[in-house]
């Protein structure tokens, strides 16, 4: 056996006895290396010859060529084998029961989120969503709120800075922006709610300038105010499950709405409880109206052929009522044991055929 055979097989032997990567890797370093055992032999063929170096030359790189393949192949081999055991101790059995106790609780405002869309998808309607980052257009003047108008200004209103052209974007004051993208896009009849972040310069105990609405509207030929009652009427009962309850429209004004309402529900307080639908006190919870005309000709709909009605409530404020949440602040806290307390089942998802709530 020539001397380069022997080399080769030795080098084969050292390869394939390697059981790891870096065993192999110093393989690779003694024969491939710098200052390896076949480097070294490539650096003879100065030394050689022209009559020599056609021979050994060509069996060099030959070695070379192998050696270095054989190390690719073996390295290949141990890099299988090690994912493979790493799969075999990973493994995780899917068939394992769930935990009996649930770690982590539903926020109470997600809760009343899911509540509210069970509620109105009972009555056929749709949820639409959009941006929270809005242009004038959308959120006011499309919404009939005139040029001087309170909410346009900065103390009422987050603006970004002014772009070259004078405008500004926004912070939506309310979900009310997605009503008039969903006009503008979709063709009567509309059935919507619109949930989302809405945010205004406000904070105090009920106030936070980040909060959660619902708004909801109805387009089509025939709608009047007596569905809107009816409407809100049967969301009241079934958002506090109560059978009985007692309202009342106050008048009001909204720019996009008219006529427009605000709705009061009756309660009492029997000890620390707070009982509604019966008793002879009044609570506001929500605002409403039918659609005005300038809103539904920005949005491009006829006035004379269509007519429907909106409504809009706080998220955060139907919680705190439901649930005797005293501070809205706390919401916003990020307090484990609040949302221990306040905070409802995972695996507990509303419906109205089995209950909204535990």
């Amino acid at each position: 056996m020539s001397d380069l055979d022997q080399l080769e097989k030795d080098l084969s032997d050292r390869i394939a006895a390697a059981e790891t990567e870096a065993a192999l890797d110093d393989v690779r370093v003694h024969a491939l290396g710098k200052k390896g055992v076949v480097s070294e032999r490539m650096k003879t063929l100065g030394r050689m010859s022209p009559e020599e170096r056609q021979e050994m030359g060509p069996a060099l790189n030959g070695l070379k060529g192998r050696i270095g393949e054989a190390i690719a192949a073996r390295k290949a081999m141990l890099e299988e084998a090690a994912l493979e055991a790493r799969l075999a101790s990973e493994k995780v059995d899917i068939t394992l029961p769930v935990r009996p106790e649930a770690k982590g609780k539903i926020h109470p405002v997600t809760q009343v989120f899911e509540e509210m869309a069970a509620i109105f998808a009972d009555m056929g309607f749709e949820i639409r969503e959009g941006p929270e980052i809005e242009d004038d257009f959308h959120n006011f003047t499309a919404l009939n709120f005139p040029p001087d108008h309170p909410a346009r200004e900065t103390h009422d209103t987050f603006f970004f800075n002014e772009k070259e052209d004078g405008s500004r974007k926004l912070l939506r004051t309310h979900t009310s922006p997605v009503q008039i993208r969903t006009m503008m896009t979709e063709k009567p009849p509309l059935r919507i709610i619109v949930p989302g972040r809405v945010y205004r310069c406000d904070s105090d105990q009920t106030h936070t300038p980040m909060f959660h609405q619902v708004e909801g509207l109805v387009i089509d030929r025939e709608t009047h105010m007596g569905h809107l009652k009816g409407t809100l009427e049967a969301f009241i009962k079934a958002f506090f499950e109560i059978d009985e309850v007692t309202t009342r429209l106050r008048p009001h004004h909204f720019p996009f709405t008219e006529p427009s309402a605000e709705m009061d529900v009756g309660y009492e307080r029997v000890g620390g409880e707070l009982r509604i639908g019966q008793g002879e006190k009044w609570m506001e919870i929500l605002g409403c109206g039918m659609v005005h005309p300038n809103v539904l000709r920005a949005c491009g709909l006829d006035p004379d052929e269509y007519q429907g009605f909106a409504f809009g409530m706080g998220v955060d404020r139907l919680a705190m009522l439901k649930y005797g949440i005293p501070d809205l602040r706390d919401m916003f806290a990020s307090d484990a044991r609040w949302l221990e307390h306040y905070g409802f089942d995972p695996l507990d998802q509303p419906n109205t055929a089995t209950g909204l709530s535990r």
